[in-house]
């Protein structure tokens, strides 16, 4: 019974071990994985882009703040960009569709090849009297300045890439700058089966580029960051386990 008792101790001695080691390598997300096995990985909580840890106001050049004047008897404002009120985004909690349409294909080649020959051959064998020395120096070869080297390199790359990504995503307007632009942000997940698709989509947009039925085109975004990914099983199959990530890091060969 006691050597039971020590088999059952050392076992969860040696589990513990295993989730601390796990835990400081993953940041204990692999504690999270564990009692998610045979689940269905769980959607993130709608929450406010603005309080998340990561979140940062964004800070740009604005031009000097124009003071706006009205014209006695008109309707029309100086500095205004619509006689009527649309309903496009324009403040802060509005919000717009992006329209995502990345077509990206770039193939390139390229070879450098370089070589360089050099000999130098003086001919002087008699340097400020050596040979008469009654017993020359053994040190001095019979040929006093004579140099050559070889010098070669190739090098060859090339680069062939093609990434297509279309599809549409609700952004909310997070802050408004001082000259009119708006910073957006907007999050997309969807799950099937055992998988969960990420779509990410934060920069700045003009108003004036915000088409009439409220969308704007992901080429329009200034500073855009878009992003585009996974998590679930097939996510897991596909990554590195952590003991290959580090070994890749540490590894200098």
């Amino acid at each position: 019974m006691s050597t039971f008792s020590s088999a059952s101790r050392l076992r969860r001695i040696a589990i513990s071990a295993l989730l601390l080691a796990s835990c400081a390598l993953g940041g204990c997300s692999s504690i999270d994985r564990l009692s998610q096995i045979g689940e269905q990985p769980k959607l993130s909580a709608i929450d406010n882009p603005t309080t998340q840890p990561g979140y940062k106001p964004v800070q740009m050049p604005m031009p000097k703040p124009e003071v706006a004047s009205y014209n006695p008897n008109s309707l029309w404002r100086n500095g205004s960009r619509a006689f009527f009120k649309d309903q496009r985004a324009r403040q802060v909690g509005d919000l717009l569709t992006v329209t995502v349409n990345i077509t990206d294909k770039a193939n390139l080649s390229n070879e450098t090849q370089r070589s360089r020959t050099s000999k130098e051959d003086s001919g002087i064998t008699d340097f400020i009297g050596s040979q008469t020395v009654t017993q020359p120096l053994k040190v001095l070869p019979g040929r006093l300045l004579t140099t050559d080297s070889t010098s070669s390199a190739d090098g060859k790359g090339s680069v062939n890439r093609t990434e297509a990504l279309q599809t549409n995503v609700a952004a909310v307007v997070t802050q408004v700058l001082p000259n009119g632009n708006l910073v957006v942000e907007g999050k997309q997940e969807i799950r099937v089966n055992y998988e969960i698709r990420e779509l990410v989509v934060a920069g700045i947009v003009r108003p004036e580029d915000i088409q009439s039925d409220n969308t704007i085109d992901s080429s329009k975004i200034a500073q855009a960051r878009i992003a585009y990914g996974g998590r679930g099983q097939i996510t897991d199959v596909q990554q590195p386990r952590y003991g290959q990530q580090v070994m890749d890091v540490l590894l200098p060969f």
